[in-house]
Order: structure tokens, then C-alpha cells, then sequence
């Protein structure tokens, strides 16, 4: 952990939570999962909070390893790290949706 440990959950937006009980996010035992959600559907403010309390580094860690961010994301992530998009996960594979209208 890089940053700032007086940052609780309730400083993130409360559209993040849609589907969980905020109140039982832990910030490192649930980090993969809270830097994820931040990543793909944070405001601005939130990404600055989980950048000053994780560091870049951690967070572009999780992000390369995780199948579930988006390529727009993994794209900034590597600009802004300088590590090579090939090193995200999903660059690398193809996650495989089949939607209804493919039927």
C-alpha cells in the first residue's frame, strides 16, 4: 500500500456498490475487486482516490492480471505506466460472450 490510510469507503461514489453491502469491502482483502470496479466504472475522483491509496504500480499490477478490465482501460493504464499493452491479459485473450442476436 502506497498512499493515504485515512481514505474509508464511503469517499467512493455509491454507484459502485450496486450489487454488494459496501460496509463489508475490506480495501486489501478486496482490493482485485475494488480496483476493478473503480477501473471500469469510477468517476474521476474515485480513480484519484484508489491511485493515492494503492500506488500505480499495484494498480497496473491487478489491471494486467485481470481479465475483466476493458482494452480502453488497459490502453490508458499503459500509457500512463509505460508498461507494453501486451502485457495485459487482455490483450492477450478473447473473453467469449456469445450474445443472443448470434444465435
Amino acid at each position: 500500500m502506497m498512499g493515504k490510510s485515512n481514505i474509508d469507503i464511503t469517499s467512493l461514489s455509491p454507484h459502485l456498490f450496486w450489487d454488494v453491502d459496501k460496509k463489508n469491502i475490506d480495501f486489501e482483502k478486496n482490493k482485485r475487486w475494488l480496483i476493478n470496479r473503480v477501473l471500469e466504472y469510477g468517476l474521476y475522483n474515485d480513480w484519484l482516490l484508489i491511485k493515492n491509496y494503492y500506488g500505480i504500480d499495484k494498480i497496473v499490477e491487478i489491471a494486467a492480471s485481470s481479465r475483466d478490465i476493458s482494452k480502453k482501460t488497459a490502453s490508458f493504464l499503459s500509457a500512463i505506466s509505460g508498461l507494453s499493452k501486451e502485457k495485459f491479459i487482455c490483450f492477450s485473450t478473447t473473453q467469449y460472450h456469445r450474445n443472443f442476436w448470434n444465435y
